[in-house]
């Protein structure tokens, strides 16, 4: 009788021990993972990423953590962010890998996230799941605020070249942070889910690039015209654009083909181009029928004293006749690149004030 009494309880430390060790798999599609941002999951095998500023989160219990995904280009790169803070960088291969986040955790809880931190120009990633390995559990996703921002803009608000420190304004790899845009700092300020719906080189009335942010702005897909946004899935209490800066230069360069494309020969007016603003802005006013919406501009040259794009961004505040539209400037920065990394933050620590000076936080937000 002791015999079978021993076997049975070293069988059931042997049960206990593979318990312990199992691994949990956690597909795309688990309503326990925390996205932000226009993801597409039309694709029934994975989650499709393609906007600067998008996150996979997730809390869990357990000794390592893994993602599996895949990328269009190879050229996309994500920040491995562990317990909020930012522990690696990976560049996800054009094959489908598995990659280890963190390993040697401690017990507890703890939270893991990927921040897509570059532009949609170089394709999307497919995210197909998370593993959790050694005392494996799967948490509860935290309790939303309820806030909600949205940005849209253009390299600024990505965080273009912001983490180049040669001074060379390069868009290679690593230098374009969208986690330390002003944007997301913003953000992350005020504990708010974020959507970053920007692109380098974009404009009002013309941009560097085929699309304007009117043809932009609704897209799921941005390479894809029919693949159109569902706005009621996401309703922000307050929207920023920070748009014009592209407009400020093309609009100069009656040779460059996307001026030809818009205008043809002949600069648009002033009068044209404040009613392209107003069309835009009353576009984001029709998905968003309650949300404050900010008008800002910086902190390249467009903004700097004297400008004449800051009159027309009140012109057309002006002739929209909206209290919940507002106009705010950032700080102009001076230099000849792209906003930095302290550029940025003082950037955020602008918006941030104006908007506590002058927009209430709704009260009882609901997730």
């Amino acid at each position: 009788m002791k015999l079978i009494i021993q076997t049975l309880f070293f069988l059931h430390l042997i049960f206990l021990s593979c318990q312990e060790k199992k691994e949990v798999f956690v597909n795309f599609s688990n309503p326990e993972i925390d996205y932000s941002g226009r993801v597409n999951f039309n694709n029934k095998e994975g989650a499709e990423i393609y906007w600067a500023g998008s996150s996979i989160k997730m809390n869990f219990e357990g000794e390592s953590v893994s993602a599996i995904l895949k990328d269009e280009s190879g050229d996309n790169y994500y920040n491995v962010i562990i317990d909020d803070k930012l522990e690696a960088i990976i560049q996800p291969d054009t094959i489908q890998k598995t990659y280890t986040l963190a390993y040697n955790l401690s017990k507890g809880k703890h939270t893991v996230e990927l921040f897509r931190r570059n532009d949609w120009n170089r394709g999307k990633t497919q995210f197909f799941g998370f593993k959790i390995n050694n005392h494996a559990k799967l948490l509860p996703k935290a309790e939303s605020t309820g806030r909600k921002i949205e940005f849209y803009g253009d390299s600024i608000s990505v965080g273009y070249a912001n983490e180049d420190t040669s001074g060379a304004d390069s868009p290679l790899g690593l230098n374009t942070n969208n986690y330390l845009s002003y944007a997301a700092l913003v953000s992350r300020h005020y504990d708010a889910k974020y959507q970053c719906i920007c692109k380098s080189g974009t404009g009002v009335a013309v941009s560097w690039h085929p699309l304007t942010m009117s043809e932009l702005h609704n897209r799921l897909v941005p390479t894809q015209a029919q693949s159109i946004w569902d706005f009621s899935l996401y309703q922000p209490e307050i929207v920023v654009l920070n748009l014009f800066q592209n407009d400020s230069w093309l609009v100069n360069l009656p040779k460059h083909k996307e001026f030809k494309k818009r205008f043809g020969t002949t600069a648009p007016t002033d009068k044209y181009i404040v009613g392209t603003y107003e069309s835009l802005v009353s576009k984001i006013r029709n998905h968003y029928p309650q949300a404050n919406i900010i008008c800002t501009l910086g902190s390249m040259d467009a903004v700097k004293n004297g400008s004449k794009w800051r009159d027309f961004i009140e012109l057309a505040v002006r002739n929209m006749k909206d209290q919940k539209i507002f106009m705010h400037y950032m700080p102009y920065n001076n230099s000849k690149g792209h906003p930095s990394i302290s550029d940025h933050q003082q950037m955020a620590n602008s918006l941030i004030k104006f908007i506590d000076q002058n927009i209430k936080w709704s009260a009882n937000l609901k997730n």
